[in-house]
């Protein structure tokens, strides 16, 4: 089956074109500056032929007509009509309490989705923006909604409740949610297949790490624990997001600078982490590089955000009454080599040994062959499972 993955945010859209037979992406790009002046999509094909261009996109139906027209385009295309696009599958970020897996999208499920806009402001109204665009240019072909919290909605009352009334949880839906599902999936059933055993055998836990971070407790296949919250601002310490802290400190913190909700908000959402810790960079790799030249706030950052990444692998471990495997996913997870050798330092105890040459050398296999736990580097591909999830749905009709 072929088909056309959606990501879309505020003003951009970003896209995937499957085969899900050979599981490979045919086409991809990202469309830019929706509904403003100099909008320029890119488009990469599989043998690495590219194209940008740059037009007057002023909406998400705009932007789809771009992207259907260089995808049919005879110098830079992959398909010779609309009809071979089999189905779409759109990234959505909060399911709410309602959706469990991924759905084909109908008017109701598209009237949930408005529903749960409050649950996700910031997001869920551009993932909806794309669906309608799609409906609109075409709308003979079925769409998908694959939720970034679907992953999580195994976990026990113990592991989503807050200790507040439980009044607030049954009136607004006030739980824990967990994002970045589709990825923590992937990596996960990824883990059993590269350990060769059954995910229904293994106790895991998953580190999405980039500028976004979070990560799962993974129990027999099962997210049954996850870092982020009610929002993605729980958790780890994050690119300009704060993670976790006393809900006192916003408090006092509004009072003393006379913040209103919006400010406040914004403090903890754009101007925290690493960058407010390091008054530096949120960019991982600047980070390092300030800290390498003696930089001391970027030294903190440093240590405070590998810190409470081994803070929680403990805490999951002991939640799952035991662990056999460590996953590093993500663009920081991935690729710095810095971070996992910190992450990992003196924890033989729980059985993890890192390599070094494996890791320096970004092998799937970081750790030793003696380790008891095992330390995996899995990059990660949210749009091969939304790929796969779409067909499987369109498939059973």
């Amino acid at each position: 089956m072929k088909v056309l993955v959606i990501n879309c945010g505020s003003s951009s859209l970003k896209y995937q074109f499957f085969d899900t037979v050979q599981k490979i992406a045919l086409a991809k790009g990202l469309v830019e500056r929706i509904g403003m002046s100099g909008a320029v999509l890119t488009h990469t094909r599989y043998d690495d032929d590219s194209i940008s261009i740059v037009g007057e996109i002023l909406d998400h139906s705009i932007a789809i007509e771009y992207v259907l027209a260089v995808m049919l385009s005879k110098n830079h295309g992959v398909i010779e009509n609309k009809e071979n696009i089999d189905a779409v599958g759109h990234r959505v970020v909060h399911g709410g309490e309602t959706f469990f897996g991924s759905v084909l999208i109908t008017d109701e499920v598209l009237k949930v989705l408005q529903d749960n806009i409050e649950l996700a402001p910031l997001h869920n109204p551009p993932n909806i923006k794309g669906i309608q665009a799609c409906m609109h240019v075409i709308p003979a072909i079925p769409q998908v909604a694959v939720f970034d919290t679907a992953f999580h909605t195994g976990m026990p009352p113990e592991a989503f409740l807050y200790g507040i009334p439980y009044e607030l949880y049954k009136r607004h839906k006030i739980r824990r949610y967990g994002f970045h599902g589709t990825s923590h999936r992937f990596v996960s059933e990824s883990a059993a297949k590269f350990l060769g055993k059954p995910i229904s055998e293994l106790k895991l836990v998953t580190a999405h790490l980039g500028n976004g971070c979070s990560m799962a407790a993974v129990k027999h296949g099962v997210s049954v624990d996850t870092s982020m919250g009610f929002t993605p601002l729980e958790g780890l310490l994050m690119g300009t997001r704060s993670g976790d802290v006393d809900p006192s400190v916003i408090l006092y913190v509004m009072g003393k600078e006379g913040l209103s909700l919006s400010e406040a908000n914004t403090l903890l959402n754009k101007h925290s982490g690493l960058i407010g810790i390091s008054g530096e960079s949120s960019d991982m790799r600047e980070v390092i590089a300030s800290m390498n030249d003696g930089n001391r706030r970027s030294k903190i950052a440093f240590d405070m955000f590998t810190y409470r990444i081994k803070k929680y692998l403990g805490a999951y471990a002991a939640a799952m009454g035991g662990l056999d495997a460590f996953i590093f996913t993500g663009g920081i997870g991935e690729n710095a080599a810095d971070v996992r050798t910190a992450v990992c330092r003196n924890l033989e105890f729980l059985g993890v040994e890192l390599d070094p040459e494996r890791n320096t050398k970004r092998a799937e296999l970081i750790s030793k062959d003696s380790s008891r736990v095992k330390v995996l580097r899995i990059p990660t591909n949210e749009e091969l499972v939304i790929a796969l999830d779409t067909a499987e749905i369109v498939d059973k009709g």
